[in-house]
């Protein structure tokens, strides 16, 4: 059977047999869970009916789930290409019952499927169950095997049930996370042992006995203490990897063998050369500098690399993911380099090649996932421009790991007989090959002449040295996270030219890493903002209703009863400090869509009259079908008490509706292809994040921003009613998030007209004037209310992602008046006589670093900066042509170091130039030097809208731990550039003139706080 009819076959069997119900795969990128960096099980879009928080009309499913395993705890990424079975991108078949059969109907079924569908020997299969736990109580699942002894009856076939059935400890019990569902499960696995004698090899390393199936059975939920509660509602959850049971039937002997991956070798051999031999290692874990032995097993590896990367890559970018340096986007980064890198450094592909084998994808799964053929093309660009891009990333990695090599060796210790003539190690300039260094004594004769660093052995290293050299875990690091080098590339550069990595510092490094990326940047303490599945079955047990939320659209305070407070760990009577309360109905909106829960305060009734608060929310949040009101104060349960909504309810409601318009603005600017693709709304400003290529043009911003400002002024009524959504989605101009899953009843937000009018004439064109949204987010009641509307910052978020961040209200109608004062001096600027310049761009820079001021004002700032320069430049071309000079050279230096403060005995000058060409800037850098024979000194100029930064320091101060390369590094980096050099000499650029006094305070604290 074809990889197609196995996959039918398994959906058929569920639905027209034992009546479940398809549900469609959830994207790989899911958007409604922050949790999860990419789906990575079938379970995923069900976990709100696992976790009690949600129902649906079915209570059996079955469905084939894209999964991605390659960040976080489910990781394959490292075996993907040795290994026979593991994936990035791979395929769950899997079917769940929600409270309807458990073990008994999850077994009977696999049985069936597995023995009288497709016909496997009953005698090859062999299950595991759980063992136990005596710990937390948790018997050892005899009902299970109980049941599997009944149904498969391996007596019938001359075989003891109890040589198939085995048991493993945590393998064998499933949970979804440190809290929450969990219970044990029984796996199921084919010997394919040629005497079927695998047996002792279940659950072992030995790939012809494997894993093909697992029944979870969700009956327990994990508590924060670490003990198990039974669930009120039992389920089953399981999971088949389709690539492994295609495997089992179509008789070959690794994943990569079946149908689906045929078409990619073809490819490959054609790009490259080079024949796919179907080769692995004897283990994953085969030593890198062994398999470079092998060029057909590095190539194979290589092959399966590709493959495997391409499919994950198309489906994430399809699913909405993009290549970015955090999160999900770093992963598919990470990803798509190390694809490219096997490319280029295995079978020659120097020329862009990843994004031809998109097509491939396309067309051996498009059928099962349609949404694979709705724009291939942007797939593809996404893809080639990644490509283009790590090519140069990758040359400058290979240049990078010869230059840190060269500065390490400049560390090292030379044995006695070189110490003793002044041994010395000097970097060289390339000649024909990398770079190059030499050792000189002290009267500079050259003891080695020009070796280059990718030549250098052990032996040359032992003939000069007293120590083995050891690459940094830091330089190892940033090899692998930079510039996508893997530890056994970097390894084994380093082992040929007789060094060592600092392997276990790396792999502390490298576990930094995971964490940040499990926790998605978040550190935030969950224990008050969510309820356990066992905590929200107690509230219903004890008959407290879900939270009626049908005020949260009315900010006037509301009288209501407290029904439950939650601690962190368990319900309590009373609090008197931070908790977590659960009212019959509430007006505070929880956090959700982008918008930020509200904060308030909570006042009981005193007599007649009302006293001071006596609980202060500062979050609120859903659990479930309860609202937690999370924040401190005295509370007790039955207490009546009034909410109060605080001012930041009306200045979020002005960004909410705000963005609405900024993204109908937007679209009506840049044309359609402009989605949403996130957003953050808070009392403080608006962030909305958009696909468009490119960083819009100064035109393009300013026509935003006017159009919004215009329907502010229009002051259009804002309309908000629920609306069928098959109904709603024809309107044209309706603007939905990609991805994002809405309710047969939407709530449809729309500035200007009526929802009754869109919807009896949903074709009409005119909508498409008007902001259209599907929202369940607080908003104005009419755009006017919004007062102003001011685009603060426009920058790319990841590779063709954008984000907006603007004001609105008092906020907006302050930057405008920022914007007032810096276009005033910009005015006076262009009218000051040419000798005073310095001043006035100094002026217009300091203004430029004000926060707040509108992205258009920063950009005709800078432009006016830059023609300003360039008319002060002219002036001092045409004073120099006339014997004169724009600076007294002397006359400065000698007042910079008389007013220089003193640094370990030495002159420390950091300062700005105002004014100063290159040339200018250099002559008094060289004048400084020398003046002072003890110097550390960094000066700053800006030319034609960049930063220019110079930096100098005597040996007496590079010996007390000052470098100058070290030193110019950070202060670049926050000038928006780069740089490096020597230790005595150092420069660096910058393309954002407004952080220099921010650049020059650092350096100022860096060299104060380094020398010793």
């Amino acid at each position: 059977m074809t990889s197609k009819q196995i996959r039918q076959q398994f959906i058929d069997f569920f639905v027209q047999k034992h009546g479940h119900t398809f549900v469609p795969s959830s994207p790989v990128v899911p958007h409604d869970d922050p949790t999860l960096l990419f789906t990575n099980a079938g379970m995923n879009q069900f976990k709100p009916i696992f976790l009690g928080q949600e129902k649906r009309a079915y209570t059996r499913a079955v469905n084939t789930q894209k999964c991605i395993r390659a960040g976080g705890k489910h990781n394959d990424l490292d075996d993907v290409g040795r290994s026979r079975r593991h994936h990035t991108f791979f395929e769950m078949l899997g079917n769940w019952s929600f409270g309807d059969y458990f073990k008994q109907g999850a077994i009977e079924m696999s049985w069936e499927l597995l023995t009288k569908v497709w016909k496997l020997d009953p005698t090859r299969l062999h299950v595991s169950c759980f063992e136990g736990d005596e710990k937390n109580g948790v018997p050892r699942d005899t009902e299970a095997a109980d049941i599997w002894r009944k149904v498969a009856n391996w007596e019938q076939y001359g075989h003891k049930s109890d040589d198939h059935i085995h048991y493993f400890g945590k393998d064998n019990f499933w949970e979804m996370g440190d809290t929450g569902p969990c219970g044990p499960c029984t796996e199921i696995y084919i010997d394919r042992t040629p005497d079927k004698t695998g047996g002792p090899q279940v659950n072992g390393e030995d790939p012809r006995v494997m894993e093909i199936w697992n029944n979870v059975f969700i009956q327990y939920n994990r508590n924060a203490d670490r003990s198990l509660t039974t669930l009120p509602s039992q389920h089953v959850d399981t999971g088949m990897g389709f690539e492994r049971i295609t495997q089992v039937i179509q008789n070959v002997s690794s994943n990569y063998e079946i149908d689906l991956f045929h078409p990619f070798w073809t490819h490959l051999q054609k790009l490259s050369g080079h024949t796919y031999t179907a080769k692995y290692p004897k283990t994953n874990n085969a030593d890198p500098i062994a398999e470079a032995a092998d060029p057909s097993l590095r190539n194979d590896i290589a092959f399966r690399v590709i493959a495997d990367h391409v499919r994950c890559l198309t489906f994430a970018l399809t699913d909405g993911a993009t290549p970015s340096n955090e999160g999900r986007g770093y992963v598919l980064r990470r990803i798509l380099r190390r694809a490219v890198r096997f490319g280029r450094q295995q079978l020659n592909l120097k020329d862009p090649f990843l994004h031809t084998l998109v097509p491939i994808v396309i067309e051996a799964m498009g059928d099962a996932f349609p949404e694979l053929k709705k724009n291939p093309q942007h797939v593809i660009d996404l893809v080639k421009d990644e490509e283009i891009s790590f090519g140069r990333t990758l040359d400058r990695g290979l240049s990078l790991f010869e230059e840190v090599t060269a500065s390490e060796i400049t560390n090292l210790e030379f044995k006695p007989e070189f110490s003793a003539r002044g041994a010395k190690v000097v970097i060289l300039p390339p000649q024909g090959g990398g770079v190059r260094i030499g050792i000189v004594d002290r009267d500079k004769e050259f003891i080695a002449v020009g070796i280059e660093i990718a030549k250098i052995t052990s032996a040359w290293r032992d003939q000069f040295f007293t120590q083995q050299l050891q690459l940094p875990s830091s330089t190892a690091f940033k090899l692998h996270d930079t510039y996508g080098f893997p530890i056994d590339l970097t390894r084994i550069m380093a082992e040929e030219r007789g060094m060592t990595v600092d392997l276990p510092g790396y792999e502390k490094l490298m576990e930094e890493a995971r964490e940040k990326a499990r926790l998605g940047g978040k550190t935030e303490d969950t224990s008050l903002t969510t309820l356990p599945p066992d905590a929200i079955a107690k509230l219903q047990s004890e008959k407290i209703p879900p939270t009626n939320d049908q005020y949260k659209y009315d900010p006037k305070p509301l009288t209501a009863s407290i029904q439950a407070i939650w601690n962190g760990e368990k319900f309590v009577n009373e609090t008197n400090g931070r908790a977590a309360l659960i009212f019959n109905h509430t007006n505070f909106y929880p956090e959700m869509g982008g918008q930020v829960g509200d904060t308030g305060t909570l006042t009981k009734a005193h007599g007649s009259a009302v006293g001071s608060p006596d609980f202060s929310v500062e979050s609120t949040k859903s659990a479930g079908p309860y609202i937690l009101h999370i924040g401190t104060g005295s509370a007790k349960i039955n207490d009546q008490v009034t909410l109060t909504l605080s001012p930041a309810r009306n200045l979020t409601q002005k960004n909410h509706t705000t963005t609405h318009l900024a993204n109908w603005a937007l679209r009506e600017v840049l044309g359609e292809g402009v989605q949403q693709k996130g957003s953050l709304v808070d009392p403080e400003k608006l962030r909305f994040d958009f696909s468009h290529p490119k960083s819009l043009e100064l035109a393009e911003l300013e026509k935003v921003e006017t159009l919004v400002n215009q329907a502010i002024a229009k002051n259009l009524p804002v309309y908000a009613e629920n609306a069928p959504q098959d109904q709603a989605l024809k309107i044209s101009g309706l603007r939905a998030v990609f991805g994002e899953k809405y309710p047969p009843q939407v709530r449809v937000v729309s500035i200007g007209i009526p929802i009754p009018d869109l919807l009896a004439n949903p074709d009409d064109p005119q909508w498409r004037n008007y902001s259209i949204e599907f929202c369940g987010g607080t908003h104005l009641t009419t755009s006017s209310e919004a007062q102003s509307f001011a685009i603060t910052a426009e920058e790319s978020v990841s590779k063709g992602i954008r984000r907006l961040t603007a004001l609105t209200g008092p906020a907006a109608q302050q930057s405008q008046q920022l914007s007032t004062t810096i276009e005033n001096t910009i005015k006076s600027a262009q009218s000051t006589p040419e000798s005073d310049l310095p001043a006035a761009i100094a002026s217009i820079q300091k203004q430029l670093a004000t926060p707040g001021l509108p992205l258009r004002a920063k950009r005709a700032a800078q432009a006016a900066v830059t023609a300003l320069q360039t008319k002060l430049k002219a002036f001092e071309k045409a004073q120099q042509k006339q014997g004169g000079a724009a600076f007294d050279i002397s006359t400065l230096t000698s007042d910079l170091l008389s007013k220089a403060p003193r640094l370990a005995g030495g002159s420390l000058v950091i300062t700005e130039i105002p004014g100063a060409t290159p040339d200018q800037l250099m002559a008094i850098f060289d004048s400084l030097r020398k003046k002072s024979p003890s110097h550390a000194l960094m000066l700053a100029g800006v030319a034609d809208g960049k930063v220019s930064l110079l930096a100098a320091v005597s040996d007496d101060l590079i010996a007390k731990g000052l470098k100058a390369g070290d030193w110019i590094r950070e202060p670049a980096k926050i000038a928006g550039g780069s740089g490096g050099g020597r230790p005595s000499l150092a420069q660096a650029g910058g393309k954002d003139p407004s952080k220099l006094p921010e650049a020059l305070a650092k350096a100022r604290d860096f060299a104060n706080t380094t020398v010793k």
